[in-house]
């Protein structure tokens, strides 16, 4: 329990005393309540209030516990202050100082709003949100730089990470699963910079997205017929686009009886099945040893006995580890990159092989990816905010030199309403693709035939 009077500082834990440590209260200036200004208020009274709490003996309390201490103390000072707060005004105190003790600070409201997708934190006074695909300035702010970087710390401390000066990127997660980026100065020169990924508390299905426009029907039913006759996929698109959570909806198509191992920088996948492996990368320590990059997890990874390998994110050389995965018999693999076409995907493959340095020609490269990739998956968020799957194309095979395509769904412009959201359709192409005998071989491939409007 916590106790105080004026004048002292008292903490108590189990009945016995812990700290008594004589301090003169800090007097509220009079000339400002000749004025009123409740955030300066507030202000002023959290810091009277932050000097009579002991932070180790009040982390021992539970959360109820410490939040009927912390509301008896706001009601003492306001008597010795003679401040005269209201009800909402004292319970706004209380939670804001909750927020800071054991939670996030001013970012608390914001996470629990679910209709942020996205929150950027560009230094103490700028804080960004996305709704519904569009971002807006919200009035959060944060005390000093100090206070965003006390903030930031507690993440990725909560993750077994470390970010200071010395180590000023991060890549970490919240309790919850959001995913969250860290930049700490000297790099940013705003302040201390966070991007927070906030996921849904429901999981995605591809029939939601349906509902909220993201694909067609019949498209629907495409990506999840591939999913259950183990295509190898992979999803493009770029920043913010919503490539894991199309991931995350197609993997509802996954038999249940499928062990799968996912790998990834940060944990974010959020997969709905029973039998999923999730493995991080570690970063490395102080004296730079320790490092567990994603190729090594791969690589381990295939001594799992997995069905299935899902890599959140490729980016370098694990590229060649994931192709070499995908054709030595863990078919209906998964992995998302950042490009903007699915031939630019590909282009990106290919190059992240080559980072590799494993010496093999351009071409052995492309037979490689040809072999081992069926789809290219391009999702966007367009212009009115909407993410949408703008693209299916199946890699067909190799011509000379070049990876021969073929498109199977688009999206086409048809216009725009008063609103300002594009009106447009998901085409099917009709072309017969060269993995039917695949579907075939699970029982799908008069449903398949039906949703491609195909001849049997």
């Amino acid at each position: 329990m916590i106790k105080s009077s004026f004048g002292r500082r008292f903490v108590e834990a189990e009945g016995r005393a812990i700290v008594a440590v004589p301090q003169p209260a800090p007097k509220l200036e009079e000339d400002h309540f000749r004025v009123p200004a409740m955030d300066e208020t507030r202000r002023q009274m959290r810091d009277v209030l932050l000097t009579r709490i002991e932070p180790a003996a009040a982390m021992r309390l539970s959360p109820d516990g410490l939040r009927t201490e912390i509301r008896r103390l706001v009601g003492e000072i306001g008597n010795e202050q003679r401040v005269q707060l209201n009800a909402r005004e004292q319970e706004r105190l209380v939670q804001e100082l909750l927020d800071d003790m054991v939670g996030l600070g001013p970012l608390e409201p914001l996470l629990a709003d679910d209709t942020i997708t996205d929150i950027m934190v560009n230094g103490p006074d700028k804080v960004w949100v996305e709704r519904r695909g569009k971002l807006e300035l919200v009035a959060v702010r944060f005390r000093d730089n100090q206070h965003v970087a006390n903030i930031a710390q507690r993440i990725a401390a909560s993750v077994g990470r470390r970010v200071d000066e010395s180590s000023p990127i991060c890549d970490a997660r919240l309790a919850d699963g959001s995913r969250v980026n860290i930049l700490l100065p000297p790099l940013a020169l705003c302040g201390p910079t966070l991007s927070i990924r906030k996921f849904s508390r429901r999981a995605i299905t591809l029939d939601m997205m349906v509902r909220q426009a993201n694909l067609s029907e019949p498209l629907a039913r495409f990506l999840e017929i591939a999913g259950k006759a183990r295509l190898n996929i992979l999803v493009s698109g770029g920043t913010g686009s919503g490539k894991t959570t199309l991931m995350n909806a197609m993997s509802q198509a996954i038999d249940p009886g499928e062990r799968i191992v996912t790998i990834e920088d940060a944990a974010e996948l959020r997969l709905q099945q029973p039998h999923v492996v999730s493995v991080e990368t570690r970063p490395a320590n102080l004296e730079g040893n320790g490092e567990i990059n994603q190729r090594d997890l791969l690589k381990n990874a295939l001594r799992m006995r997995p069905d299935r390998i899902i890599v959140g994110e490729v980016r370098g050389a694990e590229a060649f580890d994931m192709l070499q995965a995908m054709n030595t018999g863990h078919d209906g693999s998964m992995s998302t990159v950042h490009a903007n076409t699915p031939r630019d995907a590909l282009a990106r493959v290919e190059n992240m092989v080559l980072m590799a340095a494993i010496g093999l020609p351009s071409r052995a490269i492309r037979m490689q990816i040809v072999s081992a990739l069926d789809l290219v998956v391009q999702i966007e968020r367009m212009r009115d905010g909407i993410r949408r799957v703008v693209s299916v194309m199946e890699v067909v095979g190799l011509e000379s030199d070049v990876i021969t395509t073929q498109e199977l769904f688009a999206y086409r412009y048809e216009g725009e309403t008063r609103e300002g959201t594009l009106r447009g359709s998901f085409v099917c192409s009709r072309f017969r693709p060269h993995f039917l005998e695949r579907v075939a071989e699970f029982g799908l491939e008069k449903r398949f035939q039906e949703i491609m409007g195909l001849e049997g």
